[in-house]
């Protein structure tokens, strides 16, 4: 089975080095713009596709790390920021192996990201070039050996990203009946799920449980005829669905189920209890990690999450709202608690990324799940299930 995000492969180098090439010869079709110019990529450029024996991947293609033009520097930003979105990053070079390209493998080995060196134009440079610790692919665009490159970069990707992510692994066993409420409301998007919970069901299909879908007006004349062996829940229906789920049937939500799978579930469960600890006039970071329409009334990264921390504290608290994958604030150590939405949308490595550096800032964090569960005073219960495993 392929994983629930796709794989996240980023071509990093100098200008003209050829990366471009690189990604559309992958690709077999025209992705990035190519020219004898220097600088023709300013911004990096995606592109979705299945690798043959990989999966499914995002390639992206990236500025020049020797831009020196008047948007250079910002330019080179932006291509060391996609640095904390890879899962693998192929470090692209012609004729010789520069200072700049050595600084580049330095921090993909302090971030600990797989990397793949490949001498591109080959055809116009033929001496093979050493890098130290690396093993050099050999590459020309003309005559593009594209099964070797595919080749070499499933060698070099962790055997945890070719496999299926597991939700409910240890949790739920063939046979067994899960209920997923879902509740349809002003923020439920028009005609479909969200992906947590198509993935959820794809996951009990997958184990053979059964899964049953109902909406949180519907739940309590469902458990007066069964007795499920989980009910998963919205967390944002965590107060409602609590108090009628007998504490006989385990209970927890999409939200702590992908914070378990996505980032660092021991620093989340940890950093829920800072709440208590807070003060007015302390900072939060909101965590999101994709981009979405606000809704003013029941968003729940914006309205909600802060609303609940303030009533549980008594607290006037400042929250700083990061969408996507942006940038971090500069000064973390400003901020008391950072809260991450689920991240159904990104990779675990991404998250990993933003996490660690909160947590070499002394900044606490925990998951959008965990912190309404805190709130609503249910932590123990929704979390019990977890302690369980062995």
């Amino acid at each position: 089975m392929a994983p629930l995000n796709r794989i996240h492969i980023g071509f990093f180098g100098k200008m003209n080095a050829g990366k471009s090439s690189l990604v559309n010869a992958l690709c077999g079709q025209d992705v990035s713009v190519v020219a004898q110019e220097a600088g023709t990529t300013t911004d990096p450029v995606k592109k979705t596709m299945e690798i043959l024996g990989v999966g499914p991947v995002v390639l992206i293609d990236t500025a020049g790390i020797d831009d020196a033009s008047v948007l250079g520097e910002k330019r080179v930003a932006r291509t060391r920021e996609m640095l904390d979105q890879v899962d693998l990053a192929v470090l692209v070079f012609a004729e010789k192996w520069t200072q700049e390209d050595a600084q580049l493998l330095a921090i993909c080995r302090q971030k600990d990201i797989p990397v793949l060196c490949v001498q591109n134009k080959t055809d116009l440079f033929a001496a093979p070039v050493a890098v130290a610790g690396e093993n050099v692919l050999p590459f020309s665009c003309k005559t593009p050996d594209i099964a070797l490159l595919r080749a070499e970069i499933k060698k070099r990707l962790p055997d945890n990203l070719l496999t299926a992510d597991t939700l409910l692994e240890g949790i739920v066993h063939a046979g067994d009946e899960v209920v997923l409420v879902i509740p349809i409301d002003t923020s439920a998007p028009e005609g479909r799920l969200i992906l947590p919970q198509v993935q959820t069901i794809r996951n009990l299909l997958d184990i053979g449980a059964v899964a049953v879908c109902v909406k949180d007006t519907q739940l309590d004349a469902y458990l007066k005829t069964h007795t499920p062996k989980l009910v998963i829940t919205d967390s944002q229906a965590f107060k409602y669905v609590s108090s009628i789920v007998s504490k006989k049937i385990p209970l927890t939500s999409f939200s702590i189920l992908f914070s378990r799978l996505k980032g660092n579930f021991a620093w989340f469960l940890s950093g829920v209890s800072s709440i208590d600890t807070l003060a007015d006039g302390d900072k939060i970071l909101m965590l999101e990690s994709c981009s979405h329409t606000v809704n003013k009334c029941d968003d729940i990264g914006r309205v909600k999450i802060p609303t609940l921390l303030q009533k549980k504290t008594g607290k006037k608290l400042n929250f700083t709202f990061i969408s996507n994958l942006d940038p971090l604030p500069t000064d973390l150590t400003a901020y008391k608690l950072a809260v991450q939405c689920g991240g159904c949308m990104v990779t675990r490595n991404q998250i990993l990324r933003r996490l660690e550096k909160l947590h070499a800032a002394g900044v606490a964090v925990t998951n959008y799940g965990l912190a309404i569960a805190y709130c609503n005073g249910i932590f123990a219960r929704v979390t019990e299930i977890f302690s369980k495993i062995k």
